[in-house]
């Protein structure tokens, strides 16, 4: 990642990143909380707005681009995963970030999750993850648990919920973390952590939806519940004991740092520019090319 600022970083403040737009999400809702630690963990860093692009895709979760002061772009649903890669290759000097929801990122996007991760482009994804579609008016998301009655399952979900923790696990991110508004030092600073880490990092956010969350996803009930993975004794460079810990979804609120591989793997993004170096003056000139599609 670049760290060319045009001011010392201590002059960055949260506000630099905040837009004029206000938010018009439900009163009380988390993401507020979520937007906020994101400015936070920007202005640790110190990136000038200019160079940071935050991508995103369809959701309540999905406005955040625009109430930053850095580039945004809302992309359609569950493609912003892909479009935040072709950024990052198109300019590897931006810091990418990437924000959307579970029902975004594990449904309709589902398919382009794992291969950011087996690419590990140095990339922050940002999921607010609250087990319900919000937007749409509180159907069944990929994270619902089993029995959940909704205005699509009124009778009870039959289906089991999908473990956002687990399935990028299994995948190989190098930097996975879970976080809650409940927590704004503590989301803060894993978010400040995985955009500082140099390759893909996963940020699980558990941010309730006040209108049709369950009860006992609220803030306060979060408060009570959620318990830190540091103060636990857990080493985050335990992939095993990350994933054992990451079976407790649903069940557990665990926050903190849950895998952090200490060794970064190579980024595709890397090794893209190495290529281009080593075959930089090998190609043909562009006139050869348009010859060979001249009739003879």
């Amino acid at each position: 990642m670049s760290t060319t600022t045009t001011r010392p970083v201590e002059a960055y403040q949260a506000k630099d990143y905040k837009s004029e737009l206000k938010p018009i999400w439900c009163p009380g809702c988390g993401d507020f909380g979520v937007v906020q630690a994101i400015y936070r963990a920007l202005a640790a860093v110190g990136r000038p707005p200019h160079e940071i692009a935050f991508v995103s895709g369809i959701g309540c979760s999905s406005r955040i681009p625009g109430y930053t002061t850095a580039y945004g772009f809302n992309s359609v649903h569950g493609r912003a995963l892909p479009i935040a890669q072709g950024i990052k290759l198109a300019n590897p000097g931006l810091l990418v970030l990437v924000a959307g929801g579970d029902g975004d990122g594990f449904s309709i996007g589902g398919g382009h999750v794992a291969h950011a991760v087996r690419r590990n482009m140095d990339l922050t994804y940002i999921v607010m993850d609250n087990q319900i579609y919000g937007l749409t008016k509180g159907q069944l998301s990929p994270t619902s648990k089993r029995g959940l009655t909704t205005v699509s399952s009124t009778y009870g979900s039959l289906e089991d919920p999908v473990n956002p923790l687990l399935y990028v696990l299994g995948y190989g991110a190098p930097y996975i973390a879970q976080g809650t508004p409940a927590d704004m030092e503590g989301l803060a600073a894993i978010i400040e952590e995985g955009i500082r880490y140099p390759g893909f990092a996963f940020i699980n956010v558990q941010s309730p939806c006040v209108t049709y969350g369950l009860p006992e996803s609220q803030l306060k009930a979060q408060k009570e519940i959620m318990q830190s993975l540091k103060q636990l004794g857990h080493d985050p460079s335990n992939r095993l004991k990350a994933m054992d810990l990451a079976q407790e979804y649903g069940t557990r609120l665990y926050t903190g740092v849950f895998y952090k591989n200490p060794s970064p793997p190579p980024t595709y993004d890397a090794g893209v520019r190495e290529r281009h170096a080593a075959l930089k003056g090998t190609g043909l000139a562009r006139e050869s090319i348009l010859q060979m599609f001249v009739p003879h």
